[in-house]
């Protein structure tokens, strides 16, 4: 298991939210990249220097801080839509290599390279950016079906991270709640919910979201 790539955004306009711009647009970067954990939600910082959110409200902050996609999923999602993917396409920071991102447990924690600890948070949300980025309409319900949403990781350890960087996983929860569960019960699966509180390193945001559900229910 390795960093295929580290990916970081060049802003551009984003006339699908009507915000000025958006960091979508990763591209691999050569040599290391200094991760550390951002401040709060609603500033727009991530973990990666030189990146940012742009949509403050739905982004960044500490549970947000590095967006991970296998490669392998690239692939998979390349021969299914009949065009390249490049690495960091899907605005991804970490382009995986080995490493079944959407089996990924929730709380499980990555040690990359010789100095970053990551810990896996929550899956991603597909959002009207990501859509018209790919210039695919019918994206979301498309990506939500597949339900290989991808992780967000928290920064436990900073450092720097690079290409070719090693990842070991250690220790790995006792629940069974994957990105992929997690990621079907808070989109399309409602019924899986209840299951979700089992992980006690949801985000808090995530935490609240279920039980109000769950009350409602």
């Amino acid at each position: 298991m390795k960093l295929l790539s580290v990916n970081v955004g060049t802003p551009r306009p984003n006339p699908w939210k009507g915000l000025s711009a958006t960091g979508i647009d990763k591209r691999p970067v050569d040599g290391p990249v200094t991760v550390t954990a951002p401040g709060p939600k609603g500033t727009g910082a991530v973990g990666l220097d030189g990146d940012r959110a742009y949509d403050v409200k739905h982004h960044g902050g500490p549970d947000q801080a590095v967006y991970a996609y296998a490669r392998e999923d690239l692939d998979g999602w390349e021969a299914e839509l009949g065009r390249p993917l490049r690495n960091g396409v899907f605005g991804e920071n970490l382009t995986t290599l080995g490493l079944d991102v959407n089996a990924a447990l929730i709380g499980e924690r990555w040690h990359i390279g010789p100095e970053v600890v990551l810990e896996v948070s929550c899956p991603r949300i597909p959002c009207a950016t990501f859509q018209g980025w790919l210039e695919r309409d019918g994206w979301i319900k498309r990506f939500t079906r597949a339900a290989l949403p991808g992780a967000y990781l928290r920064v436990i350890t900073p450092g720097a991270l690079r290409a070719g960087d090693p990842v070991e996983i250690a220790p790995r929860p006792t629940h069974d709640i994957t990105i992929a569960l997690a990621f079907r019960a808070l989109t399309a699966e409602a019924a899986l919910l209840p299951r979700l509180l089992a992980a006690d390193a949801l985000p808090e945001e995530i935490k609240a979201l279920v039980r109000t559900r769950t009350e409602d229910s």
